[in-house]
């Protein structure tokens, strides 16, 4: 079943698009506000599993409003980041935050589509993803999409939430992810459906083996996952 933010027409795409580009004003006051910084640390342990590949050129794909691809050049300063979204209200956000930090001759933004890179095969080191994937309207085709525009040996490395499986934690996770974010988040951004789609999202969304079994249908090669905060979320890794 499709997930979409919105109950109204359009593609799950449109609707995505339409959504982040209505929340993007709020986005990272709440994504830190409602993660509570922990989201930061997960970051971290992502970009330290791609760490092997010695990245030189970067791809962000669902990049938001930068923070990721900030971190990937934080820790590789020398490197070449593109941050890819279809959201341009996103990407506003980014492009000031960047330009701010001095980091626009290091970080190139691309308003696209995750299904449709319009990058030339083999030809990022890594390719990142935070949080984006659950978006995808096509999740295979996206994971095909990264998988094409990586070189022989680079890594993708995903970022998702997950459904905890602990007994203690997994209500605990239901009555915040269900009930408490999205009245917080639909008070500060003005859209409450935003914030149920999380939820909703994550629950249809394929994980742990599942999602590996997707990467290595496209064809990634030693996948593996890491959860993280007891199942909240979760790091997927594939080399090609």
């Amino acid at each position: 079943m499709t997930v979409k933010p919105y109950e109204a027409d359009g593609s799950k795409k449109q609707q995505v698009k339409q959504m982040f580009d209505r929340i993007s004003h709020q986005y990272d006051r709440l994504n830190h506000l409602l993660s509570a910084g922990i989201d930061v640390r997960w970051r971290k342990k992502t970009i330290r599993e791609i760490e092997g590949v010695h990245p030189k050129q970067l791809l962000d794909v669902a990049t938001g409003t930068g923070d990721f691809a900030m971190m990937l050049q934080e820790r590789w300063p020398e490197s070449n980041i593109t941050g890819l979204d279809l959201s341009p209200g996103m990407l506003d956000i980014a492009k000031q935050k960047i330009e701010r930090a001095g980091l626009q001759q290091r970080i190139k933004l691309v308003e696209g589509d995750s299904e449709n890179l319009p990058m030339e095969d083999n030809f990022f080191d890594a390719v990142t993803v935070g949080f984006g994937v659950r978006n995808f309207e096509n999740l295979e085709k996206g994971i095909a999409e990264m998988f094409r525009v990586l070189r022989p040996h680079g890594r993708l490395a995903i970022l998702e939430f997950t459904k905890p499986r602990t007994p203690l934690i997994k209500p605990l996770f239901q009555l915040y992810f269900k009930h408490i974010l999205p009245r917080i988040g639909g008070a500060i951004s003005g859209d409450s459906a935003a914030y149920r789609y999380l939820f909703d999202s994550v629950q249809a969304f394929p994980e742990y083996e599942e999602l590996t079994s997707i990467m290595k249908k496209i064809g990634f090669r030693k996948t593996y996952y890491k959860p993280l905060t007891f199942g909240i979320c979760c790091i997927y890794i594939g080399e090609k």
